[in-house]
Formats: structure tokens, sequence, C-alpha cells
């Protein structure tokens, strides 16, 4: 019996989280902000993957955001509290065959009408795509948001 217990707690041993590497492979994004407020339950239901080399599901985002027109990169950039590059992209720059039109559409619905794409850049193959729209009612930034890993 006891040589049971031994290799039983052998076992346990060896299938305990180290914690080793956990630190070294967090990317930056993971610092990066993007649910402070109440996410539309319309955006909750999306369950749709960005293609990239990772295949990362839509998540949902829904920052604070007082002001009466869409952020601009350095004002999103804030928003999400964090230093990395941001550029604007066109909805077709980001969706040029189409299979990200639920995606845009829904994230106009929860907002004003208007979608608009910020690439956050993560180094030179990775990224996060965030496809938000403005609802100034509830004075948020609204949308879903993607991991990519881009080589």
């Amino acid at each position: 019996m006891s040589s049971d217990e031994a290799y039983s707690s052998f076992l346990d041993q060896a299938n305990q989280d180290t914690g080793v590497g956990k630190t070294s492979t967090q990317s930056s994004s993971a610092k990066a902000k993007a649910i402070d407020t109440d996410v539309p339950v319309s955006l909750q239901k999306i369950e749709q993957y960005y293609e990239s080399e990772a295949d990362e599901p839509f998540e949902p985002v829904s920052l604070s955001w007082s002001g009466n027109n869409m952020p601009s990169e350095n004002e999103f950039k804030d928003l999400l509290e964090h230093g990395s590059e941001i550029s604007t992209l066109t909805a077709q720059e980001f969706d040029p065959r189409g299979q990200y039109k639920d995606v845009l559409e829904a994230v106009e619905k929860a907002g004003d009408g208007v979608a608009r794409v910020f690439r956050v850049h993560h180094g030179s193959t990775r990224a996060e795509y965030y496809v938000v729209g403005l609802d100034k009612k509830g004075k948020k930034v609204v949308g879903l948001k993607a991991k990519a890993v881009e080589s």
C-alpha cells in the first residue's frame, strides 16, 4: 500500500505547475486593458476566430470613454494603458475577403453604426486587432479584439 501512496505522491508532484516560464512567455498584450465597463450582450455572443498563424477567438472589448468621437490612435493607446505602436486600418484593409463581416456588423450595431479597426503592434510578428465602435449613450468604446501571429 505504501508504494501506491508513494507513486501517487510522485505523480502529484510531477503534475504540479512549477510556474517556470510563465512570465517569459507572457506577451505584452496581456497587460493591455480590454474591459472596464459592461460589455454589450450582442458582442458576447460572437464566436468567430481571427485567422492567422495562431487562429485566436475574438474577445469582447468595452472601455469607458467620455469623448464625443472615436479615440485617435494616441487616445486609444491611453485607453488600453499600453505603450505599443498603434495604427488604424480601414475595414477593407482589415477584411479584404469579407470573412469578418459578422464581426464588423456586430460592432457597428453595438456602437454608433461605424466600426474602426486599430492594430496594436507587439514586435514584428505579433499584433492585436481591435474592431471597435463608439457607444455615446453608454459613454464607452465597445467591440471585439483578436490576437494574431503574422510572420
